[in-house]
């Protein structure tokens, strides 16, 4: 029995490792089943790793640059009212909570040569914004509003211009309308781009049916030109 067993002891004793050419390469030799010495070549499967991907969506456009954009609006209109009543009607900035879209309070605090201050309120609940309104106003041919002091808005500004059609047309307006805004917060920026025509829209209606409802059901007889760009 000890003569037998003699070899596989002395085989097991030789176990050891032998580099043959790639000096990475590890051979072991060891025992088949059948009892024969032989020599195999042990490697490990290269480990290869990937990068863990979730897939997700975003409501913000990411196609989109990561910074708050300006956004213009500018259109004219030809009134069948006289520039003298659309100055009023515009530069009553005390009215402005009974028929602009949004704006839940607006509160003169000061007056005096050309220049008012105003405190407005606007936004849908819980979301409100106030802020101060320093409007500069040019008798019977502009009104200028900046905002001053805004949580919400980077910028905020609106200007009107009247002007008469023609001397023989004493009872018509032609008004320019310009606005140009910028939200401080990237998604409201990006919301304002998505709803900014039917928001201008509403605000140039609500002064529309203002006239009429003050002046009479004359309207506009004429829009020469809408322009909007987002900068």
């Amino acid at each position: 029995m000890a003569g037998r067993t003699a070899p596989l002891l002395r085989a097991l004793a030789e176990v050891s490792e032998v580099r043959l050419g790639n000096p990475g390469a590890t051979h072991i030799r060891h025992l088949k089943s059948c009892g024969i010495l032989a020599t195999q070549r042990a490697s490990c499967p290269p480990i290869t790793t990937r990068p863990l991907t979730t897939p997700c969506r975003s409501f913000i456009n990411l196609a989109a640059p990561l910074v708050t954009r300006r956004i213009e609006h500018s259109e004219s209109q030809t009134f069948s009212y006289s520039p003298e009543q659309v100055y009023d009607m515009v530069a009553s900035v005390d009215q402005y909570e009974q028929f602009v879209p949004w704006c839940t309070k607006s509160r003169v605090v000061s007056e005096r040569d050309g220049e008012i201050r105003a405190q407005l309120e606007i936004g849908f609940p819980p979301v409100v914004e106030r802020y101060t309104s320093l409007v500069t106003v040019v008798p019977n041919h502009q009104v200028r509003a900046v905002c001053t002091d805004a949580s919400l808005f980077k910028h905020l500004e609106t200007v009107w211009r009247f002007s008469p059609v023609s001397p023989s047309q004493a009872a018509s307006c032609k008004v320019d309308f310009h606005v140009s805004f910028e939200f401080k917060s990237l998604l409201h920026s990006q919301l304002a781009m998505v709803f900014f025509d039917e928001v201008v829209k509403q605000m140039v209606g609500a002064f529309e049916k203002r006239a009429a409802k003050l002046y009479g059901p004359h309207g506009i007889f004429q829009k020469t030109a809408v322009r909007s760009k987002k900068l």
